[in-house]
């Protein structure tokens, strides 16, 4: 039996250098793609490694073969012009599903962000949390991808019967930075765990999902991640003491805190 082999776009990028190492496992591939060359491989580490761009569909159909699953990060993870906004996360997510569905993939986990839903009030959550499935109310044009991103996996779900997984990842880094980010942290561990649990969840369908830690603040649901069997350990409240407060204003009030009075289109 040939090893499981996975895809993962933006593998050079900050999340894909995290997942790099919690996803290594004894007869699994990992086929690391960017557009800037991933590191390569170490000894003994089961890796292939892809230079190649996500809107090139002859690519990344090529990138595609033989793979059980796409995790895909790659595409402008801040506010950017409308133009490489459009060009990098709406054309090319619908190229890596289009190149998946080609290559005959049966799973995608797409990289979807709290920033599809950063117009919610923080007043809005209920005690269980903000619904995994929260209808979009993007905060800025890279908000809009996000949604535009689960749309187009939703329509790649229905129409050809993919698995497609969209997590709304929160604060994703080795530690919270402010006060806001003690409600939405997702540890690199947790992300791993999360990743995990898309990848092993039998026949999942099309879900949305949250990709945070299990933080005592949080303002966001678990409940439809844990039933991809998504079990996190980590909890932001241990850095509380060493964060920067929020700011005032505003941005206090939604879910996307400063994304919401970021000017449009300016890259950030």
């Amino acid at each position: 039996m040939s090893p499981q082999r996975i895809l993962v776009t933006g593998a050079a990028g900050r999340i894909g250098i995290m997942l790099r190492t919690r996803l290594r496992r004894p007869g699994r591939a990992l086929r690391l793609l960017d557009i800037h060359a991933p590191a390569a491989a170490e000894p003994g580490e089961n890796v292939e490694t892809v230079t190649a761009a996500i809107t090139d569909l002859d690519a990344m159909t090529h990138a595609c073969q033989d793979v059980d699953a796409v995790i895909h990060l790659a595409g402008h993870s801040r506010e950017n012009t409308w133009e490489e906004i459009l060009s990098a996360n709406v054309d090319g997510t619908r190229t890596v599903l289009e190149a998946a569905l080609r290559a005959g993939a049966g799973r995608v986990i797409l990289a979807s962000s709290n920033h599809a839903v950063g117009f919610i009030p923080v007043a809005d959550a209920n005690p269980d949390g903000i619904p995994g499935d929260a209808p979009p109310r993007p905060d800025s044009y890279y908000g809009f991808s996000k949604a535009a991103t689960e749309a187009l996996g939703s329509l790649y779900h229905s129409r050809f019967g993919i698995d497609v997984i969209c997590l709304r990842i929160g604060a994703c880094a080795e530690r919270p930075s402010d006060e806001r980010d003690l409600s939405i942290w997702l540890s690199p561990d947790d992300a791993g765990r999360l990743f995990e649990a898309c990848l092993s969840a039998p026949s999942p369908g099309f879900h949305v999902v949250w990709g945070v830690s299990n933080n005592t603040r949080r303002l966001v649901s678990l409940a439809e991640a844990e039933q991809l069997g998504y079990h996190p350990e980590d909890d932001a409240e241990s850095f509380a003491a060493g964060v920067t407060p929020n700011k005032p204003g505003t941005e206090r009030d939604y879910l996307g805190a400063s994304f919401t009075t970021l000017p449009l289109g300016q890259p950030d």
